[in-house]
């Protein structure tokens, strides 16, 4: 099992994709909000975009489909979120990170630090079982300034009471990776930790 990097009094996680393979189901969700007021999203669009907070999604793909101000953000979100919750249930945990937290309860500061929104980010976070090692949840709704921006982990550490250089970051997403160096952390990229199912082709909705 991967250990922490020495000299590290705290551990930051963010969520999908780190903790939960939530992506794929995202994606869905993603397609079929943006389907609806004709707009196309792709795999390599969403993954360049791992981290950042929804309505800062919506604004791009609208923006790159031609219909800034003829379709809001606010319209796709409300429906994209609307889609995830009902395929939650399809999310799975991602073993060799959640090894880590269990490992570390009880023995270090935790936190999860995510550019979800609230409601799915409790609701994944209970669907993996690991909801009751966190006291500490930063999400989207909790700053002013997104990932790449170090707001949200600068946020988790200061809750935890730990000095940012002491912190380990644990992230899939680059957005996430360049706001773990920017608040002065160590950054582990857990990317090649699992196979995810992310892809356009990925599994069944189980109803």
């Amino acid at each position: 099992m991967y250990d922490i990097a020495q000299g590290v009094k705290a551990l930051i996680f963010d969520l999908d994709g780190t903790l939960a393979d939530t992506m794929p189901w995202h994606y869905q969700a993603w397609q079929k909000a943006c389907l609806r007021f004709g707009i196309v999203m792709d795999t390599a669009f969403l993954q360049a975009h791992t981290g950042a907070p929804g309505w800062k999604i919506a604004e791009e793909v609208i923006a790159i489909n031609g219909k800034t101000g003829i379709v809001s953000p606010e319209d796709i979100m409300s429906i994209k979120l609307e889609e995830f919750l009902a395929i939650q249930h399809n999310v799975t945990p991602i073993e060799p990170v959640i090894a880590l937290v269990r490992k570390y309860h009880g023995k270090l500061p935790m936190s999860v630090g995510t550019g979800g929104h609230r409601e799915a980010v409790e609701k994944t976070l209970e669907i993996v079982g690991i909801r009751e090692y966190f006291d500490i949840i930063v999400t989207a709704n909790d700053v002013t300034h997104h990932k790449p921006h170090p707001e949200t982990f600068l946020k988790c550490a200061e809750l935890m009471g730990v000095d940012p250089a002491e912190c380990e970051v644990f992230e899939d997403g680059d957005l996430g990776i360049e706001a773990a160096h920017l608040a002065g952390m160590i950054a582990t990229d857990v990317r090649t930790w699992y196979d995810s199912t992310w892809s356009e082709g990925m599994g069944q909705t189980r109803e």
